[in-house]
């Protein structure tokens, strides 16, 4: 899947602007545009990946940039039809998506500057580690075919964005 090129990205003037990368600073991106509040993910594949629960912001595929100079994002095949990328020189989560899905899952954690961002709910809760207990009162769903209103409202606002 192609990812946009810098000269396919809107400019900062044309709406928010975050940046995140990985831990080696190897892969980096940049989001112009409206990204989604943070879900917490306590399925299985997502603990594996990060070794806790996932927590994740989202954005249109369209508005991320990404770079990776050495070529050490590389992406993995979770499950039939959706894929995860990560850096192959520190092991950083960066990225899950949907095959020719509109939108990556970003790692809240990956983030220069999340303070924009607020959690909204838990997902997949029944699939959460046994060794911790959720004590939050955000919504907890036991899979993750629920929305909250602040999720609308960042699908309706990223329309904007193509």
């Amino acid at each position: 899947m192609a990812e946009a090129s810098k000269s396919d990205a809107p400019t900062s003037g044309e709406g928010e602007v975050h940046t995140g990368g990985c831990l080696c600073g190897a892969v980096r991106y940049t989001v112009v545009g409206p990204m989604r509040p943070v879900i917490y993910c306590h399925c299985g594949q997502c603990r594996r990946w990060t070794g806790h629960f996932l927590a994740a912001s989202a954005a249109r595929r369209s508005q991320v940039t990404i770079e990776d100079p050495d070529g050490v994002l590389k992406w993995f095949i979770s499950s039939p039809g959706y894929r995860r990328g990560f850096c192959s020189r520190c092991g950083t989560p960066l990225f899950w998506g949907r095959d020719g899905g509109g939108f990556y899952s970003i790692p809240a954690g990956s983030l220069d500057d999340d303070a924009d961002l607020e959690a909204v709910m838990h997902v997949h809760t029944g699939s959460k580690g046994k060794y911790y207990d959720i004590h939050d009162k955000l919504p907890q769903n036991t899979d993750a075919s629920s929305t909250t209103p602040e999720i609308e409202a960042w699908r309706e606002k990223s329309r904007a964005y193509k």
